[in-house]
Formats: structure tokens, C-alpha cells, sequence
């Protein structure tokens, strides 16, 4: 019998059929580009079943997570929650120009600068701090129209809770990095894995109000 080889990585062998595809693909393939590069139907028995029994490690990689984010949030207000959770969606949404790439230390010096500028402006003085590189410049640029709307008509109480939660992200970013020094995108890569997680457990809360089965059963904060 011939061997059919992954047409995705074009080095292992294919033993599962794609839904999505319409091709055989291998294992790794399937596990890793589930959802991210391979768009599966909901029907797929493979995405269902990492769904009903994810594997150890990525419970585990859950658990280290949430450890981190939790301690984040734990004595915010209810608007300091919504605000880091609006910015923490954002940095994940955004997408740099092309040809640029945005990591931990960019997003640690974006925080850094505005929460400078909102602790400044909170004391009645308006004074722009800028952070040392052009990547983190242009994130900055890109959330100032939203935070401009958020902040219309809240005067220093927002720009208050504005900069308390820019130093937790800010902090939040050294916290990883130390952890994970190896990957200059680690604070990012967790907040999409959290992001993603929480989104999915939202999902399966609306199918069971609606009487729908649910889609996953994992825990996440």
C-alpha cells in the first residue's frame, strides 16, 4: 500500500481525515493547526473529541495560565476589569503594518508610556510620553481613537482606572517574559490562548442555553 504523506507538512504520514480539507492529513497537523490555519466544521470527531478530552498538557498549559491572568484582575473594579479586558483583545486583534512584527517588549513600552500619560493627565497636566520604539509608537496610535471615545465625559476617573490597568499589563508582560524569556512573543501567545479559551466556554454556555449540547467543557477563568 503507498504511503500517503501530509499534504501540510509534506514529512509525515497521513492517517486522519480532514472534514475541512477534504484530504487525509497527519496527526501533529491536525492537533496544531486545528482552528488556527484549518478552519474545522463543527461536526469534525477530531475537534470533538480534543474538545471532550484535551490533552494533559494542554490542562496543564490551562492551569499555568490562569494562574498568571487571575492574580491580574483579583482586586480590580468592575470597570478596571472591562478595561483590561478590552485591552488585552485589542493587543491580540491588532495587526501591525506590514513588514513589522510586534512583541512582549513593544507592548511592555506601549503600556509603560500611557500609563505615564493618563497617571499625568489624572493630576490635570497633559503631557504625552512617548515609548522608545516605533513598533510600540504605532500601538499606541492605533488605540488612542477607542480610548479617546471610552474616556469621553469620565474625566480623571478614567484616566485613573486607564492607568492602573496599563501598569498591570505593563507588569503582567516583565512577569511572563521572566518566565518564558525564550519567546519574545509570550505575554501575546497567552493572552490568544486564554482569549480563545474563554471564547469557546462562552459558546458552549450559549448552546446550553439554547438547548444546544455543549461544544467544550474547559475551565477557564
Amino acid at each position: 500500500m503507498r504511503t500517503v504523506v501530509c499534504p501540510l507538512c509534506g514529512i509525515r504520514r497521513a492517517r486522519r481525515a480532514c472534514p475541512a480539507l477534504g484530504k487525509q492529513i497527519c496527526t501533529v497537523c491536525c492537533g496544531t493547526k486545528r482552528q488556527i490555519e484549518i478552519k474545522c466544521p463543527s461536526d469534525c470527531v477530531w475537534l470533538a473529541s480534543a474538545r471532550e478530552h484535551p490533552p494533559a498538557v494542554a490542562v496543564r498549559r490551562q492551569q499555568r495560565d490562569a494562574a498568571i491572568v487571575v492574580p491580574l484582575v483579583r482586586d480590580f473594579s468592575e470597570r478596571q476589569t472591562e478595561l483590561f479586558l478590552w485591552i488585552t483583545t485589542f493587543l491580540v486583534s491588532y495587526r501591525p503594518p506590514e513588514l513589522q512584527t510586534l512583541i512582549d517588549d513593544d507592548v511592555a513600552g506601549a503600556m509603560t508610556a500611557l500609563a505615564a500619560t493618563f497617571e499625568t493627565a489624572s493630576r490635570g497636566v497633559i503631557y504625552e510620553h512617548r515609548p522608545a520604539t516605533l513598533a510600540a509608537e504605532r500601538l499606541i496610535t492605533a488605540l488612542k481613537p477607542a480610548l479617546t471615545e471610552a474616556g469621553r465625559g469620565r474625566g480623571s476617573a478614567f484616566e485613573r482606572d486607564a492607568a492602573v490597568v496599563f501598569r498591570r499589563v505593563e507588569e503582567a508582560v516583565r512577569e511572563v517574559r521572566g518566565q518564558l524569556g525564550e519567546n519574545r512573543r509570550a505575554f501575546l501567545d497567552l493572552l490568544a490562548r486564554v482569549l480563545k479559551d474563554h471564547s469557546t466556554v462562552e459558546a458552549s454556555r450559549e448552546d446550553e442555553a439554547a438547548g444546544q449540547p455543549a461544544a467544550s467543557r474547559l475551565i477557564v477563568p
